[in-house]
């Protein structure tokens, strides 16, 4: 393994140990996203946070509740750690798949939320 290589897989390591080691409250008592504050419905990244601090314990369910893409999400940005077309196919599915679900997700907030 290149030197590079080493180098990437080591911070991914510290990634996914500091979202390990670290959490986040379940209902925050302040949102940061603009969208939501302006509209009072929760943009595609909404709840994306949480949802990476509960994917990296293993709480999967918690974690879709959070936001439904989370598990790709996960895999999108370990995925920064890659090379090659794989990547980049994750990374165009992905923003197809948040960009649909964000549609749905502010015209049924309802069903999504």
């Amino acid at each position: 393994m290149s030197a590079s290589g080493v180098q990437r897989t080591a911070v991914a390591f510290a990634l996914f140990a500091a979202l390990w080691w670290f959490s986040v409250p379940a209902d925050p008592p302040v949102r940061f996203c603009g969208f939501h504050w302006l509209t009072g419905r929760p943009c595609p990244l909404c709840g994306l946070t949480r949802a990476l601090f509960a994917l990296a314990k293993g709480n999967w369910t918690q974690a879709v509740q959070f936001n439904a893409l989370s598990p790709l999400a996960f895999a999108m940005l370990f995925a920064l750690f890659w090379e090659g077309r794989m990547r980049a196919w994750l990374w165009k599915g992905g923003v197809a798949a948040f960009a649909v679900y964000g549609v749905l997700r502010i015209c049924l907030p309802a069903y999504l939320t």
